[in-house]
């Protein structure tokens, strides 16, 4: 099998490790197609982006603003499947409908950074076939988890995976302040983690993905309640988090001056024990 893999950036790079086929990469940077082509090594190759030589198979590895286009650009190439990985589904695939009716198509969404390969991948098989069979099967060699799911399912759930959390996280990033060491809660800390993790990251990638999708709105109304709300209301708004989050959280039915299931049977809470989890 042969793969033309439209984008030569990380992403682009990891799929050309990943797969079991002869890769040549393609993209506006020639000199970042040579790159990849060498991190792949074996028979990796390059091509012009504007070449028309056919390939059993197109991925489009570019960024998802620009992945419509590209599936445009590029779907006369593509003898055998055409599939992209650029993160959103819903555009690609009826950009890869409309461009390529004819052959096999799929979204891939690897919901992990390349680097922290393998992991769980988000698949939509919209025409599949024996071309995109074996592509999926070579990824799940590599010890990935193929996650099988509809474009409908995959968008609306990366509003809240990526776009309201990244939102939250980088928030917390942009407000939060210095504080002496000793200081530090595991609730804090975790955030902190989670903000150095983010923002090692690209901004480019971050900022397609604020644009894709909706979900930091909800973060910002969210955070408007919370700092309008006078004690009562702060209560309640925990009691729902808690009804969301913890599984075994009392609800306002349990008690009616919101006691947790412990507090009422009389187990100490770690909070005003000394065992602060703020």
């Amino acid at each position: 099998m042969d793969v033309l893999i439209v984008g030569a950036g990380a992403m682009g790079t990891w799929l050309g490790r990943a797969v079991d086929a002869s890769v040549t990469f393609a993209d506006v940077d020639a000199d970042a197609a040579a790159a990849a082509a060498d991190a792949v090594g074996d028979d990796a190759d390059t091509a012009p982006l504007e070449g028309t030589d056919s390939y059993d198979v197109v991925c489009i590895a570019v960024p998802m603003t620009h992945a419509v286009e590209a599936v445009a650009d590029h779907a006369d190439r593509a003898e055998g499947a055409i599939v992209d990985v650029s993160g959103v589904m819903g555009p690609p695939l009826e950009a890869m409908a409309t461009h390529a009716p004819d052959l096999e198509r799929a979204s891939l969404h690897p919901l992990f950074a390349p680097e922290r390969a393998p992991g769980s991948i988000a698949v939509v098989r919209d025409e599949t076939g024996p071309t995109i069979d074996a592509l999926l099967e070579t990824l799940e060699r590599r010890g990935n988890d193929l996650v099988e799911t509809t474009a409908t399912e995959h968008d609306d759930a990366m509003e809240t995976v990526q776009a309201a959390t990244h939102a939250a996280v980088l928030s917390f990033a942009l407000a939060a302040e210095p504080v002496p060491d000793g200081f530090e809660t595991p609730i804090y800390e975790g955030l902190g983690t989670l903000a150095e993790q983010m923002t090692e990251g690209t901004p480019r990638v971050y900022a397609d993905i604020q644009e894709a999708f909706d979900g930091a709105d909800a973060i910002a109304d969210a955070a408007a309640t919370v700092a309008d709300a006078d004690r009562e209301e702060l209560e309640s708004l925990y009691r729902e988090a808690a009804g969301r989050w913890q599984s075994d959280a009392a609800t306002d039915s349990d008690d009616p001056n919101g006691r947790t299931e412990s507090e009422m049977n009389g187990q100490p809470n770690s909070e005003t024990n000394g065992g602060s989890t703020r």
